[in-house]
């Protein structure tokens, strides 16, 4: 539906009100503060007509009105222009992300603070599970007589490394086979597509140092049953305290204990798509938990290619301008890095 300027105007001064007061708006309030050059007989008839077509409602008998989740929606569809990102926060993310770090969880969760911090939101971040990584690296190194350690690093920077036992009798010479082998089989093939025939074949040019080879993989099935499911990160989780809109500590208790499910959260994160930013509002999410609340999420990718979902989680009086700007250079910026480590 398409409203006409004055009904655009009245509605986007009433949605920047409640954003920034958290109050029911009354038509006095429109007239005097947004200068929109009409009476406010005019904005209460204007009023009086969005609130019949659903954009705005009246929490309750004699008070000012408040947006609704459809006009929520249609601010931000139809009304709503970007903000361009002060040069003080791009030039805060960009140096955060000149750190140095050596694993992709370090990158998460410098991420999350970052977005936790600039809008005071709860941020989100769904990492892949490691059965869609692709091997780099996969090294054996003796420690000890009867101990190797396994290192594997995918190419997300994510390094895991465990110690082995080993037959006394295997030496640097046989891990260092067992390491060649695999890397030149398996490098740049996602855990998930290995092939049985493979294996066997494998299996078969490695008869000499068959139990190296066997403990090996062991250590790679115990990380995807580790990792079945996409990892789901979050900080902030208490900024919702600081709304006011969620004093009532029942509301509080469902939220949180909502984003302590990861299996919810993952899902709701997937739910928002593929590609640029997406904005989900109030009754649009499928959980009770939240539907009082908006989720915005961008995906943040590696070689072109979509890696994992990073979102913010606030109320529908959110800042969604503002946020999404930031979110969308933040994403660009953890590409970047991710591409560098």
């Amino acid at each position: 539906m398409e409203l006409d300027a004055r009904k655009r105007k009245v509605l986007e001064a009433i949605i920047i009100d409640y954003i920034a007061t958290a109050e029911p708006v009354g038509s006095r309030t429109i007239a005097r503060k947004y200068n929109l050059g009409v009476s406010p007989a005019t904005v209460r008839n204007e009023m009086a007509d969005l609130e019949e077509l659903g954009f705005i409602e009246q929490p309750h008998t004699s008070a000012g009105r408040v947006p609704s989740d459809a006009g929520y929606r249609y601010y931000v569809d139809c009304i709503m222009e970007r903000n361009v990102l002060a040069k003080e926060a791009k030039v805060l993310i960009e140096q955060s992300y000149q750190t140095k770090m050596k694993q992709i969880e370090e990158l998460i969760q410098l991420s999350l603070k970052i977005l936790s911090s600039m809008t005071s939101y709860t941020s989100l971040v769904v990492a892949p599970q490691f059965g869609k990584s692709t091997l780099q690296l996969i090294q054996l190194m003796q420690v000890e007589p009867g101990k190797a350690l396994i290192i594997i690093v995918t190419n997300g920077g994510r390094i895991e490394n465990r110690i082995i036992d080993i037959p006394e009798a295997v030496t640097k010479t046989d891990l260092e086979i067992v390491s060649a082998v695999l890397n030149e089989k398996f490098k740049g093939i996602a855990v998930k597509d290995w092939d049985k025939i493979i294996l066997k074949a494998v299996q078969s040019q490695l008869l000499g140092q068959h139990k190296v080879f066997s403990l090996a993989l062991e250590f790679l099935d115990s990380l995807l049953c580790d990792e079945a499911e996409d990892k789901v990160y979050l900080a902030g989780a208490l900024n919702i305290l600081n709304q006011p809109e969620f004093k009532d500590i029942s509301k509080v208790k469902n939220i949180l204990e909502l984003l302590e499910n990861e299996d919810v959260v993952s899902s709701m994160l997937k739910d928002e798509g593929e590609g640029g930013i997406q904005v989900r509002i109030g009754t649009e999410n499928k959980h009770d938990s939240i539907k009082e609340c908006s989720i915005i999420t961008a995906t943040y990718k590696l070689d072109g290619k979509t890696f994992g979902t990073i979102g913010l989680l606030g109320p529908t009086r959110m800042q969604y301008a503002q946020a999404m700007s930031i979110l969308e250079f933040l994403t660009e910026n953890l590409s970047i890095s991710l591409k560098r480590l």
